[in-house]
């Protein structure tokens, strides 16, 4: 019988990104990423990316980030605190293949990550690894410019082969890309894709792009599969629900037509192992001339995913008819104010009842397992004169989207894990900011590169801890 209760095994956890936590980034070998060349500062992409390298008087808070790198065994050791039953992170591209193209990796590099598992292993945290997340090595940018590039799939190849064979039967839980489907908005040019041309930033080069991360994904998977049948592989979603702005059937449809662009292309292709029929019409409207290998139908057929993740936090409206509605941000978009939500410190509208929708939507699409794995609130943390932090409003944030998760169980939903996104402060991808504060562990970081790096918990740190012994009982 489905109750509304969590599932005794049941994926507790958090999520951080070796771009935005880990730091180091010139030590054990390492080589540049896209991540080390985008400043600091609140201003738009294009404004913060410096080609073809680091300059000198430029701050980039990516280098050093919040410094995991040597900080991980205490890190560790605070999620154990918490009770986590799973950590996702993601390897540094750049630490295994610092230029991404050779044959051979960086054993260094290796050998860290190795120390970080060990450490999982040490508490009974499953560790759950994003093979590629928004930081593809700067050299497969600037030499062969980013995944728009056939030549990419072989390098990403070659990099995951080396990791599904050093972690077999230590790691299980994999994710070939994240957010993949923001190659559908100009964001993941640079993020998701690595292209550092501003003329990349068209939908022929994005979706062409995402046709070869799609590729890679699929072969990867089957990979995985053939090296330990016991790899469990994800696709990872940034999830984008938009709401009709009024009831006129136009911004009804459009809504319908937004979800399926933006989220369903890629969800589809994963799930289903093909392109729906609207993404071919869309391609076919918009001049899109995708460059498909004969047998690239055959290899999305045979390497769909074994379960679904997305990231969720927030909601917009869309619309066809109101050309003068109020906007805010999202996660990568710009879409229009719904009068009903409230929102963060960053614009972003808070949405609960938004996640169990989505959920649904998703399920009742693909019958597959969901993981939760980035839900939080960005906003600007206040220590007290005794050195705490009380931040009520993330523990609120985090009580409506849990009972939101359970209210979807309840409706069949196969929810099998949550990670919080970032369990410990880190650097804005968007923005660049430390002070566009996630954790629930404070890190003494700031935007000007000052701070002694060290570690505080945060309320949220103890109310989580509670949830996570009472399996979402006790909210």
């Amino acid at each position: 019988m489905i109750k509304k209760q969590m599932p005794e095994d049941f994926l507790w956890g958090g999520a951080t990104a070796a771009n935005q936590y880990e730091g180091g980034w010139n030590e054990g070998g390492r080589g540049p990423s896209i991540a080390d060349i985008l400043t600091g500062g609140s201003v738009n992409t294009e404004r913060r990316l410096t080609v073809p390298k680091p300059l000198d008087n430029e701050f980039y808070p990516n280098h050093e980030a919040t410094d995991f790198f040597h900080h991980y065994k205490e890190d560790i050791a605070l999620f154990g605190e918490m009770g986590f039953k799973v950590y996702r992170f993601s390897v540094s591209w750049s630490r295994i293949f610092p230029k991404g193209d050779e044959t051979s990796p960086n054993e260094e590099g290796l050998a860290f990550y190795d120390k970080v598992i060990d450490e999982l292993e040490k508490y009974g945290i499953e560790p759950l690894i994003t093979i590629s997340h928004y930081e593809n090595p700067l050299h497969l940018s600037l030499e062969y410019g980013g995944w728009k590039n056939r030549k990419l799939i072989d390098f990403y190849l070659n990099f995951a082969k080396v990791l599904f064979n050093r972690y077999r039967g230590r790691v299980k839980y994999w994710l070939t890309f994240n957010e993949i489907n923001m190659l559908t908005v100009p964001f993941g040019a640079v993020f998701c894709a690595g292209m550092l041309d501003k003329a990349d930033s068209d939908e022929q080069s994005r979706y062409q792009a995402m046709h070869n991360q799609l590729v890679a994904s699929a072969l990867a998977v089957k990979m995985a599969h053939e090296i330990d049948p016991n790899n469990k592989l994800g696709c990872m979603l940034a999830y984008h629900n938009g709401y009709p702005y009024t009831c006129h059937p136009k911004d009804v449809f459009f809504a319908q037509q937004y979800c399926q662009i933006h989220n369903n292309i890629a969800g589809d292709v994963h799930v289903r192992g093909k392109y729906p029929g609207f993404a071919l019409r869309y391609f076919d409207e918009n001049n899109i001339d995708i460059k498909m290998l004969e047998q690239d139908k055959e290899i999305l057929q045979n390497g769909t995913v074994d379960f679904i993740s997305i990231s969720y936090y927030s909601s917009n409206c869309v619309s066809l008819t109101k050309e003068d509605a109020e906007t805010t941000q999202g996660n990568g978009t710009v879409n229009i104010k719904n009068p009903y939500l409230k929102a963060s410190d960053w614009g972003w509208q808070i949405d609960a009842l938004g996640l169990r929708y989505v959920l649904n939507q998703i399920y009742d699409r693909y019958q597959k397992p969901i993981m939760i794995v980035e839900n939080g609130l960005g906003a600007v943390d206040e220590l007290t004169e005794d050195g705490k932090i009380h931040d009520d409003y993330r523990i609120d944030y985090m009580r409506l989207h849990v009972e939101q998760m359970k209210e979807a169980i309840y409706d069949g939903v196969e929810l099998i894990g949550y990670t919080c996104w970032g369990c410990t402060d880190l650097v804005s991808a968007s923005t660049g900011e430390v002070k566009k504060r996630y954790g629930l562990i404070f890190v003494d970081k700031y935007d000007d590169g000052t701070g002694d790096l060290s570690r505080k918990r945060k309320d949220s740190f103890y109310w989580y801890k509670k949830v996570i012994e009472s399996n979402g009982e006790i909210l």
